[in-house]
Formats: C-alpha cells, structure tokens, sequence
C-alpha cells in the first residue's frame, strides 16, 4: 500500500543547521533511534544492525565473515592451491598472504555489501554521538575498524583492501573521543585524559605502521584530540554553527587541510 509521508514529516519539521535525533517506541514495543534529513527521516535499530536484518542468521555480515575465519570453512582448499576456495573463482586468487596456509577469500561483492553495511553503522554512532550515548559510539566504531582489518587482512583485490583503509584514522579519533565523553559524563576527569593520550598515542602507531610518521603532526584527527585534551570538551556543540565556521576558517588560513576536511564535514553533518 502506498502511504504518503507528509503528515509525519509536518509534525517533525526539518530544521537547519540542527542535527535531530531521538527515540521512538516501535510497534515491536523496541527502541528505535531516528533522525531528522532535509529529504525525510531516517530509522535504525538500537542494538544489532541498524537495519534489523540477520545475515546468514548472524547479528551483521562482518560477524559471519568473522565466524567463517574462526570455524576454518573460509579457507577450504588452503593447503591445496588447485582447489577453489568457497564461492571464489580460481583466477581470482592470489598466492597464499599472511600467517601460513591463510588465503584470501573476500570477493569484491561480498566487500560491496561490508561496505554499505559499515555505512548503517556509521549512520547510526553519529545519531548515538547527539543522544549522548557514548557506550554505543564505542561499541559501532570499534565495530566497524574491524571491518577494516577484515579488508586489510582477507580482500582478494587491493582496490578492496585499501577502499575503506583512509577512514582508519577517522574511526580511531572518534572512538578515543566517545570513550573520553563517557568518562567526562561520569565526572572521571582523569579517565578522559587517559582516552584521549591513548587514542592520539594510537594514531602515532598506526602512522609509524604505514610508513609515514610524518603525516601524524599533520592530522586533523590529531589535532582534534589534542583540541578535546586542552578543554576537556565532551564533544563539539552541534547548535553552534558560527563555531565551527570559525575553525574551519582558522584550518584553511592555516592551510591545514586535513583538520578542515573534517570540520567541514561536521558542518555538513548540521545542514550548514
């Protein structure tokens, strides 16, 4: 049946320059995190994935992935190099990668659907981020950086394992930064420096991983940590646009680009 949305799109007006999020009851009597778009709105689950569908029964496509490693069925026909591995073409394999026997079994459709399945999660620990709730935040960021090592680690093509490997930074700063608004919320002063330290010190390692430790001072993700550190701010005022034009201006003058690519998206988070 089609139904028009109007009415309920009137009675929850768009607003712009405001990030609206809430929670509704659902008809299942479950919680449901929503968010106000210009286009419409936007419904996800609270627990599990934000769609509430169960790939091959599994709470998200990554926990099959990942219980097909542990259970060995990913790597059927590891120690034989003649024998296709499950669902994978022969000619799209490489030669055996990483601990002995391992082979790489992610197709690029089965990384399409991981990506798009990390997108819902993205959505939803930016929605968690506004209603304060920074445990969820923890969990989906630290969620979604093992989707990364997942592509890293098991991607047939390396298109695939480098697609998602520039967000890396991005999902560390905001995982450091919800841990330290959690204990911020809780009056732990002292644990939310320590969060902070830890993720920047993160962000040190991964950089020196990648061979490029020059481009650590140069990190906006950095920078934004070392910002939170100083103030002890438990996250940016979504309310306050004219703020982070500021900033945004201050990084361009600056030219410190990678800062105002991330500042700029805030401000695209905000309608602004």
């Amino acid at each position: 049946m089609d139904r028009d949305l109007t009415q309920l799109l009137e009675e929850w007006p768009f607003v712009p320059g405001q990030i609206s999020v809430r929670v509704i009851e659902g008809k299942d009597h479950e919680p449901r995190i929503q968010v106000r778009l210009d286009l419409g709105i936007l419904q996800m689950d609270v627990d599990g994935r934000p769609d509430g569908r169960r790939p091959e029964g599994f709470e998200s496509l990554l926990e099959y992935q990942e219980s097909r490693i542990s259970s060995g069925e990913a790597f059927e026909g590891e120690n034989d190099p003649d024998e296709p591995i499950d669902g994978v073409p022969e000619e799209l394999l490489p030669e055996p990668t990483g601990e002995e026997g391992t082979r790489r079994f992610l197709s690029p459709e089965t990384c399409r659907q991981l990506r798009e399945e990390a997108q819902q999660y993205y959505h939803r620990y930016i929605a968690l981020l506004v209603l304060e709730d920074f445990e969820g935040v923890v969990r989906d960021t630290s969620r979604n950086l093992r989707v990364l090592d997942l592509f890293r680690d098991y991607a047939i093509e390396e298109d695939d394992q480098n697609a998602m490997e520039p967000h890396r930074p991005y999902v560390m700063m905001m995982r450091a930064r919800a841990l330290a608004s959690h204990a911020l919320k809780n009056e732990e002063n002292k644990v939310a420096v320590n969060a902070i330290d830890e993720g920047i010190e993160s962000l040190r390692t991964y950089y020196d991983s990648i061979e490029r430790p020059e481009l650590f001072e140069q990190a906006g993700e950095v920078q934004m940590l070392r910002e939170m550190r100083e103030g002890l701010i438990p996250k940016l005022p979504v309310s306050q646009k004219a703020e982070l034009r500021q900033r945004l201006d201050a990084a361009l003058a600056a030219e410190n680009y990678e800062l105002a690519a991330i500042l700029r998206d805030e401000l695209r988070m905000l309608g602004g």
